[in-house]
C-alpha cells in the first residue's frame, strides 16, 4: 500500500500533463485514520467522475455493535452515515475549480426510505466501514491541475471523513435514535402476522406530501387518527405503547369523495413496505413486505403467464394459460400483473380504481344480462377477490371512488373524510343490502401454472459488450430495447433500478439456463443477495457506487416486463 505523500508526489509530478496521466493515480493509498482507493480514472473533464473509495477500520470508526447488531439496524445505521457525509461533502462540491465536473464530490443523494446501498457498507463482524462516492478530477481544458485535486484529497475529504464517519465525532443520542427507530419499524412488522393484520398506520402520521414531485411530509398536513374499530396498541421497545389503525386480513375497501385522502393513504401504504427515516411522517407506516401494487398498463409484454384465472375463452382461440402478447390491452395487463404477484409471493394486493382497467375490476348486473357471461371472456376481479382471501391468503386492499359494488364481499370499509378514516362496515354493508351482489365464482384451476423458465441470452456471452443504462425510475436500455418500468409504482429509488439493471446482466451470466422456474432463478438472486449482498454485482472487482437493494416483486417486475428475455412454458 502507498502512503498519502506518495499520492501527492504523483499529483505534482503530472500537473499539467494530458488529463490520461491521471490514469497512475489509481491504487490504494494510506492516509491518518482511514485508506483512500481511486478504483476508476475518468477519460476526461466532461466524462462520469472518477469512483473512490474510504475505508474506515472498525476501531477507528468506533460505532458501538449495538448500533449495527441486526440487519435493519446495520442498514439505517449505513443509511445515517450516507446523509451525514453527504452534507458534509456539500460544502466542498465544485470548490475545487475547473472545466467540466472538475470538483464534483458526490455521494448519493437518499430519499425518505431506507434502503441498503453500496454507498456505505458496514462489516457486521469488524465494524469495518467502506464508502463509495464519485470525484471529477479537476482540469484546465484537458490539461490537469492537479493541485485542486490535491485539496480535494488532503484538505476536503479528510475533514468530511473526520466529521461523518468516526463515531466520537457524531451525536451520539441520533445515532442511538436511528438504530431505536430501526428496531421499533421491525417490531411493528413481526406483529402484523401475529395479529392477523397487513399493515398498520401509526396516529399522528402524515400521510400527505409536500407536493406531488416532493416526498417529503406536507407542512401543517392533517394528523393521521384512525377509528376507534380499527385501533391496536403496539408496546413498542423503545418508543414505549404507540396506537394506530391497523388493517386486518382480507378485503378491505377505501371509500371517500375527491381529494379527502384515498389515494394518500393507499401510497403510504404501497411505500410501507420500506422502513423510513425520522421526520419522515410515515416511519410508523408499515405494510406487509411482499404487498405488490397492482394497475393497469396497457401496452405492456406479456410472456407466457397463466392469466386463465381471469381470462378464457378468446374468440381467436388463444391460450390462456400461456399467455403471450406484445401490446397488451389494460384488462389482460392488469389480470397478469395478478398472476405474476402471486408467482412472486405476494400476500397483499393493492389496488387504486383510479389506475385500474374497469372491464376488469367488475361487471354491473345490467351489462351482466345484456351480455351473457358466456360472451364475455373476462372474469372480472370482483367475482375473484374473495377466493383469493379465503383459499389462497392473498389480501386485497382497494380504494374506489365511483362503484359500490365492493361492499358487498368487502370486510372492512374505511371512509376517508378530510384525510381522517371512519369504519363504516357495517353502514356500507346495510345499504349494500339493498342492492343484488355479484355472485362470487370459484376458478375451475385452483392453482396458476408457474413452470416459466427463462433461457439465457447468447448476447450477453459473446465477446461484443451489450450495453445497458438506466434512466432513474422509468426503464432499463438493454441495447436499443427499453425495459418499461414506470408502472412499477414501488421502485422508491433511481439507484435500485442501477441494481436491476446490474442483476439482470448477472443473471443473464450465471443464472438463467432454459432449466429453472422463474420462482427459481429469482430465488437463486435473493439467496446470493442475502449471503453477498450488493458486492454481489462488482464488476472488474469494483463495486459500483450507486446501487440499491431492489425487493424480490420488483425484480420479478423487471423480468417481466423485458420484451427480448426468453421465457417459455
Amino acid at each position: 500500500m502507498n502512503s498519502s505523500e506518495d499520492l501527492r508526489h504523483l499529483l505534482l509530478q503530472i500537473n499539467r500533463k494530458s488529463y490520461p496521466a491521471y490514469k497512475e493515480t489509481r491504487g490504494v493509498y494510506s492516509f491518518p485514520g482511514y485508506t483512500l482507493s481511486i478504483d476508476h480514472v475518468q477519460g476526461d473533464p466532461f466524462a462520469a467522475p472518477s469512483k473512490i473509495s474510504i475505508r474506515v477500520s472498525g476501531k477507528q470508526a468506533g460505532f458501538p455493535q449495538k448500533l449495527y447488531h441486526t440487519k435493519e439496524t446495520r442498514i439505517a445505521l449505513q443509511d445515517y452515515l450516507i446523509r451525514q457525509f453527504h452534507r458534509q461533502i456539500d460544502r466542498y462540491n465544485f470548490k475545487a475549480k475547473g472545466s467540466g465536473k472538475s470538483g464534483l464530490i458526490a455521494i448519493t443523494c437518499c430519499r425518505q426510505e431506507v434502503l441498503e446501498r453500496t454507498a456505505c457498507t458496514l462489516d457486521a463482524s469488524t465494524g469495518n466501514l467502506i464508502v463509495r462516492l464519485e470525484v471529477g478530477f479537476p482540469a484546465n481544458g484537458r490539461t490537469i491541475n492537479s493541485q485542486e485535486l490535491i485539496k480535494i484529497f488532503f484538505d476536503f475529504l479528510p475533514d468530511c471523513v473526520s466529521r461523518a464517519l468516526y463515531y466520537k465525532n457524531l451525536n451520539a443520542k441520533d445515532l442511538e435514535k436511528n438504530c431505536h427507530l430501526a428496531e421499533d419499524q421491525t417490531y411493528i412488522r413481526s406483529q402484523l402476522k401475529e395479529r392477523g393484520l397487513v399493515a398498520f398506520v401509526a396516529n399522528g402520521s402524515i400521510l400527505p406530501r409536500e407536493s406531488g414531485i416532493s416526498p417529503r411530509p406536507m407542512k401543517q398536513g392533517i394528523p393521521f387518527l384512525s377509528p376507534v374499530s380499527l385501533e391496536v396498541t403496539m408496546s413498542l421497545p423503545h418508543y414505549g405503547e404507540m396506537k394506530g389503525m391497523g388493517i386486518p386480513k382480507g378485503i378491505t375497501l377505501i371509500v371517500g369523495g375527491g381529494y379527502h385522502g384515498k389515494s394518500t393513504l393507499l401510497k403510504a401504504l404501497e411505500l410501507g413496505v420500506y422502513n423510513h427515516i425520522a421526520g419522515d411522517g410515515r416511519e410508523y407506516v408499515i405494510t406487509d413486505e411482499d404487498a405488490v401494487k397492482i394497475r393497469a398498463e396497457d401496452g405492456r409484454s406479456i410472456k407466457n403467464t397463466d392469466i386463465s384465472l381471469f381470462i378464457n375463452d378468446l374468440p381467436n382461440g388463444k391460450d390462456t394459460s400461456s399467455f403471450c402478447s406484445e401490446d397488451a390491452s389494460g384488462s389482460t395487463s392488469q389480470a397478469a400483473n395478478v398472476i405474476e404477484a402471486m408467482e412472486a409471493g405476494s400476500h397483499l394486493l393493492l389496488i387504486d380504481e383510479d389506475t385500474s382497467a374497469t372491464n376488469f375490476m367488475i361487471r354491473d348486473e345490467l351489462m351482466q344480462r345484456v351480455i351473457h357471461h358466456s360472451q364475455e371472456p373476462i372474469t372480472p376481479f370482483i367475482e375473484r377477490v374473495q377466493w383469493l382471501a379465503r383459499e389462497k391468503g392473498i389480501s386485497t386492499i382497494l380504494v374506489a371512488g365511483s362503484s359500490g359494488s365492493y361492499f358487498h364481499p368487502a370486510d372492512t370499509i374505511i371512509q376517508m373524510d378530510h384525510y381522517r378514516p371512519t369504519d363504516i362496515t357495517a353502514f356500507a354493508k346495510k345499504e349494500a343490502a339493498a342492492f343484488p351482489a355479484i355472485q362470487p365464482s370459484v376458478p375451475e384451476k385452483l392453482q396458476p401454472d408457474f413452470n416459466r423458465k427463462i433461457y439465457p441470452d447468447a448476447g450477453f456471452r459473446e465477446e461484443r459488450r451489450t450495453k445497458m443504462k438506466t434512466q432513474g425510475m422509468e426503464s432499463i436500455l438493454v441495447n436499443h430495447e427499453s425495459i418499461d418500468l414506470r408502472y412499477v409504482e414501488q421502485i422508491a429509488d433511481p439507484e435500485q433500478v442501477n441494481a436491476l439493471s446490474s442483476l439482470f446482466r448477472f443473471a443473464q451470466l450465471s443464472i438463467f439456463n432454459g432449466k429453472m422456474t422463474m420462482q427459481e432463478a429469482v430465488g437463486m438472486i435473493m439467496q446470493k443477495l442475502d449471503t453477498q449482498g450488493l458486492e454481489l454485482l462488482a464488476e472488474g472487482g469494483r463495486v459500483a457506487p450507486n446501487l440499491a437493494m431492489p425487493r424480490r416483486q420488483e425484480i420479478f417486475a423487471c423480468l417481466n416486463r423485458c420484451r427480448s428475455l426468453c421465457i417459455k412454458s
